[in-house]
């Protein structure tokens, strides 16, 4: 199992996907930027996926098949527009953020005074995209991750909805590294009936890099809803040059900084079926790459 949900009665396949680590999807070269707990890298295909035949019945979202969808327009400056809906031929392409100074450690983030309470409807500015193993992430001054332990694991976001995005990528990008993928779940998780499912699997099954053949960055974002105490966030990966697909992730604030909540299942989505975008109306384009 895995950190992302699918629907199993929407196999195409032999129902194999999922039985090991290495999944009939990713064996078809598609590889995207969610992981399996334990650092299997989950593929971003028709779904973004990573469990197998236990998964909670879910409702259908967005007609896919097994032809390449493209999304159709830019992401938007208003992450609540209408949802994606087939149009016009391939896109332009996506904003995306300006590097800026490298924020420096311990100022900004959680430790803010002032936490700007605006949904950002544009792209979030002063933002520094850096590797974290083969992932983009992004930091801000403003926003954070202010802090970065020993081992790398970075946390101390703004108490904000720019803190809640940032954590979300910053979470997620980290997580799928296997070096961090058990430190991340003990440290950047609330404590709940779904970390407890993660984690027993993340400890079965041992981090095993170097698996991937190519890599899938962020490339765009929509908040979902926004409560100053629980946020999710609709986080789009870029798959391929033809291929995004989102997945809602929820953040909730503990502790004095955002955190991922997991559902009962271990995974962000449970029931809720990932999108593969055919238009990228209400997304604000974010990416490093």
């Amino acid at each position: 199992m895995g950190l992302f949900s699918r629907d199993p009665d929407s196999d195409s396949g032999d129902g194999s996907a999922g039985d090991d680590g290495s999944s009939a999807w990713q064996q078809r070269g598609f590889v995207a930027s969610a992981i399996v707990v334990g650092a299997v890298v989950v593929c971003l295909v028709v779904w973004l996926f990573a469990r197998g035949g236990n998964t909670p019945a879910s409702q259908p979202s967005t007609p896919t098949s097994s032809t390449s969808a493209v999304p159709t327009e830019q992401p938007t400056d208003d992450p609540n527009g209408p949802p994606a809906t087939p149009s016009g031929p391939q896109p332009t392409g996506t904003a995306t953020s300006t590097p800026t100074a490298r924020p420096k450690p311990g100022v900004g983030g959680c430790k803010s005074i002032s936490q700007n309470q605006r949904i950002p409807r544009t792209t979030p500015t002063a933002v520094t995209w850096e590797f974290d193993s083969d992932m983009l992430i992004p930091t801000q001054q403003e926003g954070g991750p202010a802090v970065m332990d020993s081992i790398g694991v970075r946390s101390c976001f703004a108490h904000s909805p720019t803190g809640a995005v940032l954590a979300a990528l910053v979470t997620l990008g980290q997580i799928r590294n296997p070096d961090l993928t058990l430190p991340v779940l003990r440290q950047r998780f609330v404590n709940n009936a779904g970390l407890k499912v993660a984690l027993a699997e993340g400890k079965a099954t041992p981090p095993t890099p170097g698996q991937t053949k190519q890599v899938a960055q962020f490339t765009a974002f929509k908040v979902l809803d926004y409560l100053p105490q629980r946020a999710i966030i609709s986080v789009a990966v870029r798959i391929d040059d033809r291929n995004v697909a989102a997945i809602p992730v929820t953040m909730v604030w503990a502790g004095g900084d955002w955190k991922g909540s997991l559902q009962t299942d271990g995974s962000f989505n449970g029931a809720v079926e990932p999108d593969l975008l055919q238009s990228m109306t209400g997304y604000v384009g974010f990416g490093g790459a």
